[in-house]
């Protein structure tokens, strides 16, 4: 039966995420997911592609807070309702309003990753938008996600990828919200609506990969072959999107509100813009 094998939330933009059993859908993706990110002294965004040491940073979301951890670090705790000061920031080459979490964030941020870093928490009131080019003319808004709000990707579409790699790789180098099981590889490929119940996405565009992918999620290191970039370039490339593609980038149709949970049934259906 095709379902939903796993739910997974980042809460800050390239750390460590958290596998729950279910998870809310906000109206940005699910509750909690990416709402903060790191940014350097040019209020530009951080992920691990610059420092793969983000990866070492767990999250967790404790009684609405937010925790940071680091080996050797004392835990860090930010409340997500505390005011801070408004900082225009960017995110690929888009610019938007983030809350600063404050000087102690920054301290704690620098004696993990050294000095010159902030952390940001997203201005719910002056959210960004997706790509209208993928999306439509329908506003979706989202956090600090690369760019949509749900990243979903098959069980199958691992094995497939393992079964050609040197040595498999775990489906955290991938960073999904939603993993799904019981349909073909890449199924999730298919830009249709992909319905849990009360809850409806849409495909809107294949994701790209980029090293993030090489990066090893406990210990931040580097595959030294370039794996899995390499063998996806073999079967996965997509001249059109001038790069390799690997999950679903997914925009919220119906269910804002409602609740998505391990194991719900997944049903294909076909949709008109």
């Amino acid at each position: 039966m095709a379902r939903i094998a796993s739910l997974h939330f980042y809460p800050v933009k390239s750390c460590r995420g958290i596998d729950v059993t279910e998870a809310r859908v906000t109206p940005t993706g699910l509750e909690w997911d990416r709402r903060w990110m790191v940014v350097d002294g040019r209020n530009r965004f951080v992920t691990q592609r610059e420092q793969p040491k983000l990866a070492t940073i767990t999250t967790a979301m404790a009684n609405g807070r937010l925790e940071l951890a680091a080996d050797g670090h004392p835990p860090l705790h930010i409340d997500p309702r505390a005011g801070g000061a408004a900082r225009t920031v960017e995110i690929w080459k888009e610019k938007c309003i983030g809350i600063d979490a404050g000087d102690g964030a920054a301290a704690w941020l620098g004696g993990v990753l050294g000095d010159g870093f902030r952390l940001i928490r997203i201005d719910e009131q002056r959210p960004r938008l997706a790509n209208p080019e993928y999306v439509g003319p329908r506003p979706q808004p989202v956090t600090f996600t690369d760019g949509y709000p749900v990243l979903m990707i098959s069980r199958e579409s691992l094995a497939e990828l393992n079964r050609r790699l040197p040595a498999p790789i775990p489906m955290a180098r991938f960073r999904p919200n939603i993993v799904i099981e019981g349909v073909a590889a890449h199924v999730e490929d298919s830009m249709t609506r992909f319905r849990f119940g009360s809850v409806v996405l849409r495909g809107v565009k294949l994701c790209t990969r980029c090293s993030v992918t090489t990066t090893d999620q406990k210990n931040g290191s580097r595959d030294p072959r370039q794996e899995p970039l390499r063998t996806l370039h073999t079967y996965r490339h997509d001249r059109k999107l001038r790069g390799v593609t690997f999950g679903q980038n997914c925009v919220l149709v119906e269910g804002i509100g409602e609740t998505l949970a391990v194991g719900a049934p997944l049903t294909l259906e076909s949709h008109q813009l």
